[in-house]
């Protein structure tokens, strides 16, 4: 078969359907996600081990499917005609190649497009700190870090730095400058890549996730140094990702990785895209605003306590994700249902709605 023609034909589709992402695996129809749903593509033939290990080759290049196949996985980046742009794992199920592909948009989305607070816009215009966007796989952390990243690009004359694994957005320089590494192309890790950046006379640092001590760490360090650093992690909200951050480091160090989260911290948002009762998703949202209510609570250990931090600071532009939940409601962008669905107090969301 010629796999290339063939991925040319799902490429197609994903476009046309609008879907977010691609999977494919031995056994099954090609399968895409559209609007949140699984989506199988029956006139598509069911595939075979030769065609997932063709069309992941085809998308790979000889030299990188070789080392897959040696290491098992691999995460990279794959450009179709310069049309559609894909964020790509491939990995062995059973001894058979399968590959997720999630769509990355050239057009990178303003903050405004995005359904997202303007609030937001503020951290942009930090000189320095260390802001995180949180929440689960697949609900737009990349997306709206891009967005900031691309509003310094176009408001403020900076060196911007991205260090992802694989690049997703491409930035296109405007009023700053904007240099992004590749992990695995551009350099060995997210810590090689940080501590080079102190040399590199960098103003703001884009770290596509924190996964290891040494890059969360070595980001938190670079807040301190006077750089704005944006980066993510799959965690559910603002005080679960204070502790993982701190729970990551072993016990001798933690009290030195609070005092500097305390010191650092800007602010964190955590989102979830909600099935719009239009159709498409819909984020909803928690906002933490670091003030010397949520600096003392983090160095004093008591992290459990900014839920309600958040919940009585709302005339300073804090978001609890059940009063932005139930907004999404009384606005009638989404379902009662959809919201008790997500909630994670779906008891308290009840008391805001008065039900």
């Amino acid at each position: 078969m010629e796999y290339s023609k063939l991925l040319e034909e799902l490429m197609t589709q994903v476009a046309e359907e609008g879907a977010s992402d691609l999977h494919i695996a031995v056994g099954r129809h090609p399968v895409l996600r559209v609007s949140g749903q699984l989506v199988p593509l029956t006139k598509k033939p069911i595939l075979t081990q030769a065609d997932t290990a063709g069309l992941v080759e085809a998308m790979m290049g000889k030299e990188w499917f070789q080392e897959f196949s040696r290491n098992k996985e691999k995460d990279f980046s794959y450009s179709y005609k310069d049309k559609i742009r894909f964020r790509v794992n491939a990995y062995f199920q059973k001894g058979f190649i399968g590959a997720a592909l999630r769509i990355v948009p050239y057009k990178i989305k303003t903050l405004e497009e995005l359904n997202i607070p303007l609030v937001l816009a503020e951290f942009s215009k930090k000189e320095q700190g260390f802001f995180l966007v949180v929440g689960p796989t697949g609900h737009g952390k990349s997306t709206t870090l891009a967005a900031l990243v691309d509003l310094i690009n176009h408001t403020r004359t900076e060196h911007i730095i991205t260090i992802e694994d694989p690049i997703e957005y491409i930035f296109t320089p405007d009023r700053s400058m904007v240099d992004q590494r590749e992990v695995g192309l551009d350099t060995k890790d997210f810590a090689s890549a940080l501590r080079s950046m102190f040399r590199e006379d960098v103003n703001v640092a884009m770290i596509g996730e924190m996964r290891d001590p040494e890059t969360m760490a070595a980001a938190v360090t670079a807040a301190e140094t006077g750089h704005l650093v944006f980066s993510s992690l799959h965690t559910n909200n603002a005080a679960q990702t204070i502790d993982r951050i701190i729970d990551t480091f072993p016990g001798a160090q933690q009290g030195q990785i609070r005092t500097q989260l305390a010191s650092t911290l800007i602010g964190i948002f955590s989102q979830r895209l909600i099935p719009r009762v239009s159709g498409g998703l819909i984020p909803a949202y928690e906002l933490l605003l670091s003030n010397a209510a949520v600096r003392n609570l983090i160095r004093e250990n008591k992290v459990h306590e900014i839920d309600l931090v958040i919940e009585t600071n709302a005339e300073v532009g804090m978001v609890s994700f059940n009063r932005s939940l139930i907004d999404l409601v009384r606005r009638g962008e989404i379902t009662m249902e959809n919201a008790l669905l997500f909630s994670q107090n779906p008891q308290e969301l009840r008391i805001l709605a008065g039900k």
